[in-house]
């Protein structure tokens, strides 16, 4: 009796090891799935926002090309051949599917597909609610069949403004087909709905356009698609390898239990079993250590290119500022010919005053000398102060005068100033107060702050230009203020946005920049809110050295 009881025990440990085996594995198998099935639903829906990212900027870029306004403009034959010219080679380049212009009633003007049998010129859109949003909100998206392909694609839709009105609207449509073929080559089943639960994307191209599946047996993943509202990538993993998993560790659960049975069977294997079993954990721990080394390489090199990103970003960044500042020298250097042609051709006017006075007036000749000496000292404050703010940053941050910093932009800047007439007024700069800063880079920001006051002040009456410095207990503030028309509440809304700008020949970097430099300066540029009859004011502080 006793020895049947014993039987039993041991039968239901048996089986219950062989149960909690089976759970464990499945329950790892299905851990890693899930952390595979995010990483992998993370990287399509980056891949996705890039995509969308890479076609929004093609319209924005369009929707302010001078171009296209001149073909919405004029309505000649001849602008909108070249227009469909332009967007052809932009298509190419940019991997889109077609690119389209469109005027107020919907018809398209202009298409990247002009000189092919399906050429969108001439056919009315104004039905498409891409068009219809996009002229009453700016921008829009819509995923339809196309009317002449019947072919599904994302149109994203950007108005275009000619003299402060809507006079069309540019559309760019964008196919999945490369994606969705890319998404079919897993192992894994991924689907793109809309926020009615209908498939717009799949890697099975028949689910398009019919309601999301109920998705059963399968480990599910979701993740929203940044920039479309509503839309959500589901990426989906068959539970059948954890099932094996389960399956397979029961077996090896099971093949353990015989072989602790055959141990307890065959007593006299003892010795031989127990050295199979030390050989084994040294493999084991020789696997381990090999694949903890792997690993380790792994992540070396991963840290090691992550600091190269950073790196080339860093040196990407420091370009860009630099190459913002040699555009700025250029428009400072035409100015300062002037600076540097006057006081040239008075030191010469003197010098030859004084050889024809050298014998008869000698008075005379010493006051000329001495005035060329004065127009040489201020021709060399103006090289000097040109010639330090083409000087590459370094990014050492010093103690800098904040009065010399102010003085030497009001210089390089001085001749436009002269030109439109406006009056340059500096309060509270005291020569003994310094702050911690790069003395290139924050004339950098003080020549961009000014000449977009000397822009906006083109053609207005008593132009003035104040410049005003605060001094706190730990900080220094510093304002560029204008008395020009201020800022319009639509440019104010994106002012710090990368490529927006109000002017036509305006890249819509400069402010972007500054804000950069007095960011890593530890502080921030910004403007004072659009008021009314006011102009324009920019604000940043900076620490006391």
């Amino acid at each position: 009796m006793t020895r049947t009881l014993l039987r039993l025990g041991f039968g239901g440990l048996a089986v219950g090891l062989l149960v909690l085996a089976f759970v464990l594995a499945q329950a790892g198998a299905l851990s890693r799935l899930a952390e595979q099935g995010a990483a992998a639903a993370g990287s399509r829906v980056q891949a996705l926002e890039s995509v969308l990212a890479t076609q929004r900027a093609v319209a924005a870029i369009l929707s302010d090309d001078g171009l296209v306004k001149d073909a919405l403009r004029s309505g000649s034959a001849e602008a909108q051949q070249e227009v469909s010219r332009k967007l052809d080679q932009l298509r190419s380049e940019t991997a889109s599917n077609v690119i389209y212009l469109l005027d107020t009633s919907g018809t398209a003007i202009a298409a990247s597909n002009w000189d092919e049998p399906v050429s969108f010129v001439g056919s009315s859109y104004s039905f498409r609610r891409y068009f219809t949003d996009a002229m009453a909100k700016g921008t829009a998206l819509e995923f339809a069949l196309g009317t002449v392909s019947k072919r599904p694609g994302l149109y994203l839709s950007h108005a275009v403004s000619v003299d402060g009105a809507v006079a069309g609207v540019v559309v760019v449509k964008m196919e999945f087909d490369a994606l969705e073929a890319s998404w079919a080559s897993g192992q894994d089943q991924t689907r793109v709905q809309d926020a009615g639960g209908i498939v717009l994307l799949s890697s099975t191209p028949a689910e398009r356009f019919l309601p999301m599946p109920r998705l059963q047996d399968t480990l599910n993943t979701a993740r929203a698609v940044p920039g479309v509202p509503g839309w959500v990538l589901t990426l989906s993993l068959s539970q059948a390898p954890a099932r094996q998993a389960g399956v397979l560790a029961m077996a090896a659960a099971l093949g353990v239990e015989t072989l602790l049975g055959a141990l307890i069977w065959w007593a006299g294997r003892a010795r031989r079993r127990a050295e199979s079993r030390a050989a084994a954990e040294r493999r084991y721990t020789a696997d381990l250590q090999r694949a903890v080394e792997d690993r380790t390489r792994d992540l070396t090199a991963e840290m090691a290119e992550r600091r190269s990103a950073e790196a080339r970003l860093a040196r990407m960044q420091a370009d860009l500022v630099q190459a913002n500042k040699l555009a700025t020298l250029g428009q400072v250097t035409a100015g300062l010919a002037h600076e540097v042609n006057q006081p040239l051709a008075t030191i010469r006017l003197l010098a030859e005053n004084a050889l024809a006075l050298q014998a008869t007036a000698p008075a005379e000749v010493s006051g000329n000398l001495g005035k060329i000496v004065q127009m040489s000292e201020r021709i060399g404050q103006i090289t000097t102060h040109l010639r330090g703010f083409a000087r590459k940053a370094t990014g050492q941050i010093t103690a800098v005068s904040v009065k010399d910093a102010i003085d030497a932009s009001v210089i390089l800047t001085a001749s436009r100033s002269r030109g439109a007439g406006a009056q340059v007024v500096i309060e509270g700069a005291d020569p003994t107060l310094r702050v911690k800063a790069e003395a290139v880079r924050l004339e950098q920001v003080l020549v961009n702050l000014i000449q977009n006051a000397q822009e906006a002040l083109a053609g207005r009456p008593d132009p003035e230009i104040r410049i005003s410095v605060t001094a706190e207990a730990g900080d220094v503030m510093i304002s560029v203020a204008d008395n020009g028309p201020g800022l319009r509440p639509d440019i104010a809304a994106q002012l710090f946005t990368p490529f927006a700008t109000s002017k036509a020949d305006g890249l819509g970097l400069g402010l972007v920049i500054a804000q950069e430099i007095i960011r890593d300066l530890g502080h921030a540029l910004t403007a004072d809110q659009p008021s009314p009859g006011q102009g324009a004011t920019f604000r940043f502080r900076l620490s006391r050295a």
